[in-house]
């Protein structure tokens, strides 16, 4: 059996280690550990990159990604799987089979959500409707894209919550800027809403309506830029009651492990972004006491 060395060496295992909730949120309560997986920018990776390739031989794919999954989920924690957008593009996969072995694994693997990301669009929006209605068992979560007026509409949803035994987590989705990126045909009539107040909206929602214990968004916004685009670390900064942000995009890894960003009322949050194609799965391992 290979050991724990081994999966670092071949699968690229990024952990987030141990972080703690705040007491008051949990002074009534027992405590509980809760373990967040996270992937993104899977783009069709369904095998491994050919042992000849110059930069990630014989790495990647569903197989190696299943077993970090399993290996992880084997602790007995209350978990959650979840992903940050452009499940699809970049292998012949997608060309022939149109992104059902994609789905299909994710229903598999145990996914809870997942986000938009711009390639997601890549075969237009009525076969991305037609995959989310006949094959997603996992939530698509939204809420800076308008889709009241595409074949989308009904399928995409602007909030999540989820119960793990004792907890009620919130969880939203945002996505970049279709322009450039998305070709107008393919996401017409779909109207892009400003990521910070759409965040904020939906992430008061889940505190003050909801009752969240903790609320995480899925971005595809990407990790950082220079100047003032919108990314997953100026959206930690500009908004406020989020705990995690879990982003896509900018295929980033952070070796380092998880970033913490002051948010506008001077509390943490954690931002993590698993690189891209299956390479790295990203954990993080939450004491709530």
């Amino acid at each position: 059996m290979p050991t724990r060395r081994e999966f670092l060496r071949n699968s690229s295992l990024l952990a987030g280690g141990l972080l703690l909730a705040p007491d008051a949120l949990f002074a009534k309560r027992e405590a509980q550990k809760l373990l967040i997986l996270h992937t993104n920018d899977f783009h069709s990776r369904l095998e491994s990159f050919p042992d000849n390739h110059p930069k990630y031989p014989g790495q990647g794919g569903i197989a190696r990604l299943k077993t970090l999954i399993d290996q992880q989920r084997s602790s007995g924690d209350f978990s959650l799987l979840l992903d940050c957008g452009d499940v699809f593009q970049g292998t012949p996969y997608f060309n022939r089979f149109g992104g059902v072995p994609e789905y299909k694994w994710m229903n598999m693997a145990g996914y809870e959500a997942t986000t938009l990301g711009n390639h997601d669009f890549d075969m237009g929006m009525e076969h991305l409707a037609d995959l989310i209605h006949n094959y997603a068992r996992f939530a698509v979560v939204n809420c800076n894209y308008d889709v009241s007026k595409t074949p989308l509409k009904g399928l995409i949803k602007p909030f999540l919550v989820v119960k793990k035994g004792k907890l009620k987590i919130g969880i939203t989705g945002v996505g970049i800027n279709p322009e450039g990126l998305i070709p107008a045909h393919l996401c017409l009539n779909m109207v892009y809403n400003d990521p910070v107040s759409s965040v904020q909206e939906q992430v008061d929602i889940l505190n003050k309506k909801m009752h969240c214990d903790t609320v995480i968004v899925l971005s595809h916004l990407g990790f950082e830029y220079p100047g003032n685009q919108i990314s997953d670390k100026k959206l930690a900064a500009d908004t406020h009651g989020i705990q995690f942000i879990l982003g896509g995009h900018t295929h980033t890894f952070l070796n380092d492990g998880p970033v913490g960003i002051e948010n506008k009322k001077g509390r943490k949050v954690v931002v993590n972004q698993a690189g891209w194609a299956g390479l790295v799965l990203g954990i993080l391992r939450l004491d709530f006491k």
